[in-house]
């Protein structure tokens, strides 16, 4: 292990430490998580913004050997994954709620207040359906969405000036790597990462799901670096 290494590794410790050292910290946290106004999205874009991010300069140690490099673009990346947190939250909302009505037509009546007094199996049901549901119809245009922010991050060496510039989505569309991008990011990730990490996600209570989520996007960063290596290799 190098010195950057245990530099990051000890950073990350003491950023989260101090959430539960510094209890006015932990107050808000847990205030805004469970707020049912513009705090909740708020807060989704500062989770997703940090540690999404996080996770991306993770993937570029992985496949670069540094945290972060002048055209990797590290607040332009901050500044999508927060806009992109906001629809993940967003869509987590949508999809949580909407299943008990797709779930009532299965014949299952389960609803948002009686869900935490049923049995363990029909708790795992609702949240393996929400999982699949989100997933499958939300994730592959997320997922979309963000390879073509990357690249015109990329193409603009990182920079907020070019970042800010109109983005080519019909020349960076057809330029992607559908070969990676459906028979690894769709195919794979979807079903066999995604599908039980967002079970877990919705096994737990409301408050905690998007920090959850947040917290897999480290997972994400690991995940597109290792398409980004396939890529390499093709």
């Amino acid at each position: 292990m190098k010195k950057k290494d245990l530099f990051f590794i000890l950073g990350a410790i003491v950023f989260v430490a101090l959430f539960f050292v510094i209890i006015p910290l932990k107050e808000w946290f847990m205030d805004w998580s469970s707020a049912k106004d513009f705090r909740y999205f708020l807060l989704s874009f500062l989770k997703f913004g940090v540690l999404a991010t996080a996770g991306e300069c993770i993937g570029l140690r992985i496949t670069k050997g540094n945290y972060n490099e002048k055209s990797f673009g590290l607040m332009p990346r901050f500044i999508v994954w927060g806009l992109l947190g906001i629809a993940i939250s967003a869509a987590m909302t949508i999809f949580a709620n909407g299943t008990f009505v797709f779930l009532h037509y299965c014949g299952l009546n389960l609803d948002a207040t009686t869900l935490s007094s049923e049995c363990f199996s029909l708790q795992l049901l609702y949240a393996f359906s929400v999982s699949v549901l989100m997933n499958t119809f939300f994730a592959p245009v997320f997922m979309t969405v963000h390879k073509i922010t990357d690249t015109h991050i990329l193409e603009n060496n990182g920079t907020l000036r070019g970042f800010f510039t109109p983005i080519h989505f019909g020349r960076i569309i057809k330029n992607l790597n559908w070969d990676v991008q459906w028979n690894f990011i769709f195919k794979k990730t979807i079903p066999f990462f995604w599908f039980p990490a967002h079970t877990v996600t919705f096994m737990l209570d409301s408050e905690y799901r998007v920090l959850c989520a947040a917290l897999l996007g480290v997972a994400l960063g690991i995940i597109l670096s290792i398409a980004n290596l396939k890529k390499t290799n093709k």
